[in-house]
């Protein structure tokens, strides 16, 4: 990729057009024939690094709008955290083919690892991404991290899963992910929510603004005619749910309350639990090798999503037996 082309994706024209190395917004990692991306920071602000990156070889900068000029093309923008990760996904090209996202205050691991283990049972080769790290089928790729990982992080592992012959991708939307726009180079199939309880009150200040972060992946990053799928037993359901049909999406309710995927009952057993779901207008007796009422909920999301995905509701119920 060249500047010229970084610059026509992110509309802002430049005279010159040297070729890109890579791409980055920590100064530390640029290297000759990098774009460093000038991001402000809770602690600190990435615009007092661009002289370090300028001397590390940097051969163009992208920072918001009241940034001065520097001695290589520079392009300032509205929103400098959203052409990272738009310059990310430029730079390294496309991921698996089918991409999922659960966010929430609990169960996102959960969800994301149910999602991998139902595709990979139904002989899709699948991975997921968040807290555990990336996984594909029985193997770590990367160790425990960041929810959700940086821009930069979050493409190149996409691609080089691709690369490896991955088709589908799950992967959890923290509050600060989605804040932060990490996941805005993926093309997303589905999203899924599980629940809102107060939580990150330390950087998001109030429940709104958190609540705000979370309804992100339904207000902008999912586009219409994908689906969202939904616990319909969350209070904030209702606004989840607003959100995906303001925005064209397609929803699937899960959930005792839940029309997509219905609990219509559940019984602890000494293996994990019983389950009894209707799923269009046919019941499901599932035996689920997990405990927990809590563990329930987030099976039916996971469920949701590889529906929404294009699974066949039969493979994907016959799956939930087999999760761990």
């Amino acid at each position: 990729m060249s500047v010229k082309r970084l610059s026509e994706l992110l509309r802002r024209p430049l005279a010159e057009d040297p070729l890109i190395s890579g791409v980055t917004a920590d100064s530390r990692k640029v290297g000759p024939g990098s774009v460093f991306f000038a991001l402000p920071g809770l602690t600190a602000d990435g615009r007092q690094f661009i002289p370090t990156a300028v001397e590390k070889g940097a051969v163009a900068v992208v920072a918001p709008l009241d940034t001065p000029a520097a001695s290589v093309p520079t392009i300032t923008v509205h929103d400098a955290r959203r052409a990272y990760a738009l310059a990310a996904g430029a730079f390294w090209g496309e991921g698996p083919e089918t991409v999922v996202a659960v966010t929430g205050t609990n169960g996102k691991t959960s969800v994301a690892t149910f999602c991998r283990q139902i595709f990979t049972h139904l002989g899709r080769k699948a991975a997921s991404l968040g807290t555990l790290g990336l996984q594909l089928a029985d193997r770590d790729l990367t160790g425990p991290g960041l929810t959700t990982p940086d821009a930069e992080a979050v493409a190149r592992m996409a691609a080089e899963l691709r690369g490896l012959g991955v088709t589908h991708l799950a992967l959890e939307a923290s509050s600060h992910g989605l804040d932060q726009r990490r996941l805005d180079s993926l093309t997303l199939k589905a999203g899924g929510f599980t629940n809102l309880t107060q939580d990150h009150l330390d950087y998001h200040h109030d429940m709104a603004s958190y609540q705000g972060a979370k309804l992100r992946l339904f207000d902008e990053l999912l586009q219409p005619g994908s689906t969202a799928v939904l616990n319909a037993d969350s209070p904030a359901y209702a606004s989840f749910a607003a959100a995906a049909v303001t925005h064209g999406q397609s929803v699937i309710s899960v959930g005792e309350e839940g029309q997509g995927i219905r609990l219509i009952s559940r019984t602890p057993e000494p293996y994990g639990q019983q389950m009894v779901l209707e799923l269009a207008g046919r019941r499901y007796d599932v035996r689920l090798p997990l405990a927990g009422a809590f563990q329930a909920s987030n099976v039916l999301v996971a469920a949701g999503l590889c529906l929404a995905a294009g699974e066949e509701p039969a493979g994907v119920i016959e799956a939930l037996g087999e999760l761990n």
